[in-house]
């Protein structure tokens, strides 16, 4: 007999009086005595969120309790064969799990998701994958999230959960391009400095802690980030808005490998330079939307 398909809940546990005021209260409480914070910025309206990196079964808990600190309806991916364990898949259901069934049966489950997040577009709700698809050590990430939130137009909201800092919640909204490969290498080195429960098992590899960015270097990545390409240095100066620019400031950043220098062209003597993914990266971070 064929599997009856499941079908995801329009109603749950965040559209009730007891998640907006008692579980609110537990979870500001929790992460007030624990020292968890929330990230400053939660976007408002419909996304496909990351929670990444994921190594823990932790990491749900402190996502959902900075999703209702910031009153924040969320639904995850999670393998249909839990959602159909007597008990334990109905309260999966009532949290918001979207069931993703990996067989071939279920090609068509994409678009079921798809329709149903195009009908949750105007409300404040965010749709979590986790692209590493284990809490075990992956060697690449499942890319779904991206195709769903190509196929709906959402945005993709980089969320964390840093064992390292203690926050939790949406860093960055990042807006898709043209250019899927080069999207999820941007997106995937903001994630080597958010260290997971498990470091050892993540994907991309924790590298430690973004390093300290002075004002006038934090302009400077900004300033790359908005070129997506090269620029001189005049160039640099000039979008970063500032007096003057030293080649110490440009070559630290090499070093830190943010920045990298473009040989001169047959028209122009002048050295360009240009952000590696690391920079690209370090930029999600710095600021909340592009």
């Amino acid at each position: 007999m064929a599997k009856k398909s499941l079908s995801i809940r329009d109603k749950t546990i965040f559209d009730g009086i007891f998640t907006k005021y008692f579980l609110k209260f537990l979870f500001t409480l929790w992460f007030k005595i624990t020292g968890w914070k929330l990230c400053k910025n939660a976007p408002e309206g419909a996304g496909v969120a990351i929670a990444a990196p994921h190594t823990s079964n932790w990491d749900f808990f402190y996502a959902l309790g900075a999703a209702i600190q910031q009153d924040v309806k969320i639904y995850f991916s999670i393998k249909d064969s839990l959602c159909r364990v007597p008990v334990l898949g109905t309260w999966l259901m009532y949290l918001g799990a979207i069931p993703i069934d990996r067989s071939e049966k279920g090609v068509g489950q994409v678009q079921q998701i798809k329709d149903f997040i195009d009908s949750q577009k105007l409300k404040r709700v965010f749709f979590l994958f986790t692209p590493e698809g284990t809490r075990g050590a992956v060697p690449k990430w499942k890319t779904g999230f991206y195709h769903v939130a190509q196929g709906s137009g959402l945005p993709i909201f980089l969320a964390k959960v840093d064992y390292l800092s203690k926050e939790s919640g949406v860093f960055h909204t990042f807006t898709l391009t043209e250019n899927k490969e080069e999207d999820i290498k941007a997106i995937q080195a903001s994630y080597k400095s958010i260290r997971g429960k498990f470091p050892l098992h993540q994907f991309p590899p924790y590298t430690g802690s973004m390093p300290k960015l002075s004002e006038t270097e934090a302009k400077i990545i900004k300033a790359m980030y908005s070129f997506k390409g090269v620029a001189t240095k005049m160039e640099i100066t000039a979008k970063a808005k500032l007096d003057e620019l030293s080649t110490s400031i440009l070559d630290f950043l090499i070093e830190k490998g943010m920045l990298e220098k473009v040989s001169p062209s047959a028209n122009n003597n002048e050295p360009s330079y240009q952000l590696t993914f690391e920079g690209k990266g370090c930029f999600l971070h710095l600021s909340p939307s592009v």
